[in-house]
């Protein structure tokens, strides 16, 4: 449990409403944070987390700079109006993206509503997302305003194997936010379906390495080569349109290749596409150094054929 100090009291806009001496869990903090967007619950839990609201905003440019998220940077933990306090629609893709993945975050974006306890006494507090519960497909996200970001509002929807995250940020009104967000949605799980990605591209590469690859013939080759390939960065499924998927082709590019051959060399690349518009490819490389035979290895084959003469 946790007690609400007064320092923190200034925080502007949206909030809970924690007084001084509030004592309140951080579990109930984060419903606060994220159903009903209490900037009290940010700085609460700023000051938990890192110690103090500069070092809270340390840890967020650290987390951003992990993610790869090169267009953001956070000066406080509620997002009130500051220029230096940035960010991007796609950045906040990626970061929805990877927050989804943790499950108390996924649950409490999903929860229409729920009753926290300040000082031993419940308190019900609802979402401020208009689309979940209204629309079947959302599960998220999160709601945002201020003067400068407009209404702002990420959705996460999922229909089938299509998972999908929709930011809207600068909007005038919440109802154009609203329809914007519905329209966007709509749009994709009516024109898009999902391909399974990783299913295509290791079938396609198990092919090559059991019935292509161990047939290549380099001349003087001193042994056959093997390969592997990366795939570790391949989704399990991936988006397209609709009217793409009849023309679906997973194909193999391969490199000319001439002894010796270096491990880690490419060897050849998957390519997935789509209407001669290239979906995915990634690389098959060399797992073995494969040098010419020499002097020596023709005379002990010579040797080895010459026993084998001689045992018959």
């Amino acid at each position: 449990m946790l007690l609400f100090q007064k320092r923190l009291l200034g925080t502007g806009g949206s909030r809970l409403g924690l007084n001084e001496n509030d004592v309140i869990s951080v579990n109930d903090l984060l419903y606060g944070l994220m159903l009903c967007s209490g900037n009290d619950c940010a700085v609460c839990l700023a000051e938990y987390c890192g110690g103090s609201l500069e070092e809270f905003a340390n840890l967020m440019n650290s987390k951003a700079a992990y993610l790869g998220l090169s267009s953001t940077h956070f000066v406080t933990p509620h997002g009130l109006d500051n220029e230096e306090h940035f960010t991007t629609a796609k950045d906040f893709a990626i970061l929805t993206d990877f927050a989804l993945n943790n499950p108390l975050f996924a649950q409490i974006v999903g929860t229409k509503s729920y009753s926290v306890t300040i000082n031993s006494s419940p308190k019900n507090i609802s979402n401020t997302n208009e689309l979940l519960g209204n629309l079947p497909s959302v599960y998220g996200v999160k709601t945002g305003y201020t003067s400068q970001a407009g209404r702002c509002l990420i959705t996460s929807a999922k229909q089938g194997n299509l998972d999908i995250i929709v930011v809207v940020f600068g909007a005038d009104t919440k109802s154009i936010r609203s329809s914007d967000s519905r329209n966007l949605i709509n749009y994709i799980l009516t024109n898009y379906e999902c391909i399974e990605l990783r299913k295509m591209v290791e079938e396609k590469y198990n092919d090559y390495a059991s019935f292509i690859l161990p047939y290549k013939i380099f001349d003087k080759a001193s042994s056959t080569v093997s390969s592997y390939c990366k795939f570790d960065e391949i989704p399990d499924t991936y988006p397209i349109k609709k009217d793409w998927m009849d023309s679906i082709d997973v194909s193999i590019v391969e490199e000319t290749l001439s002894l010796p051959i270096e491990r880690n060399q490419k060897l050849a690349k998957i390519v997935v596409s789509s209407d001669n518009l290239v979906v995915y490819s990634t690389n098959i490389f060399s797992n073995s150094y494969i040098n010419k035979k020499t002097a020596l290895d023709y005379f002990l084959f010579f040797i080895f054929e010459y026993k084998n003469f001689y045992k018959l």
